[in-house]
């Protein structure tokens, strides 16, 4: 037996305090009957209903998180924080971020519990787009927007795949970077093999997501409808904050 608050929680439907209005407004149903006490106790065969629609503990959920730096791209760390420490009021339950940011890089990070998702988002077969703003040491010459775009040897073996470089105006030490690998520091790597360096790197975008000015550092918030759909994802009803 489980609390029908928590079975809710645990299911996506929204934090403890979300879920609390939404029984108290009538609009879950536990066995075809409205029930709008949160202390109430459902079993493993009850079928909970939030407007009609079916929930399981078993639901999927997304988020989209603006990491900051500082912050260790993983589940759990004894000695760093964690991006999921960001992320303890979230609906859902065996959440994990897709892909990694190293701790001195911020920006986008999907953060969710589908695996399937997450393979299609990772395999090096996909060639899914990511777009980063980097600011280099010096100066990023036409030469070197040239190597990057071609592929450039970091070291490994095949050099990496052509990537797409657009200065950013008004900045000779700024440009946008889109790759489609995932290689380890391949960013910074990419730039020392031109001769500059990675002094600040943030990502912007991960196939069709985008990071808005709007969401500020550590704050996340669930993937919009659009989002969804441009994923390939069916609706799942979450709850940001910040």
């Amino acid at each position: 037996m489980i609390r029908l608050d928590r079975f809710l929680c645990e299911a996506g439907a929204g934090t403890r305090s979300d879920v609390k209005k939404l029984i108290k407004g009538g609009r879950v149903t536990v066995n075809g009957a409205v029930v709008k006490n949160a202390d109430e106790k459902v079993g493993e065969s009850a079928v909970i209903c939030l407007d009609g629609k079916a929930l399981s503990l078993t639901g999927l959920v997304y988020y989209l998180l603006h990491k900051p730096a500082g912050v260790v791209t993983a589940t759990r760390d004894a000695h760093e924080k964690t991006v999921l420490d960001l992320m303890k009021e979230a609906p859902g339950k065996d959440l994990f971020p897709v892909g990694r940011l190293d701790k001195d890089t911020e920006g986008l990070l999907l953060i969710t519990n589908d695996g399937d998702l997450a393979h299609r988002l990772l395999s090096p077969k996909k060639h899914v787009d990511k777009t980063y703003l980097v600011r280099t040491r010096r100066p990023v010459t036409a030469q070197m927007c040239r190597q990057l775009a071609e592929g450039v040897d970091i070291g490994d073996e095949k050099p990496t795949l052509p990537a797409k470089v657009k200065p950013v105006p008004g900045s000779l030490e700024e440009l946008l970077l889109t790759i489609q690998e995932g290689r380890f520091h391949q960013v910074k790597r990419m730039l020392m093999a031109v001769e500059n360096e990675v002094v600040y790197l943030k990502r912007l975008s991960m196939g069709p997501l985008w990071l808005e000015d709007s969401l500020k550092k550590g704050c996340f918030r669930p993937l919009t409808e659009e989002e969804k759909k441009k994923l390939g994802i069916s609706d799942t009803p979450a709850a940001g904050r910040c």
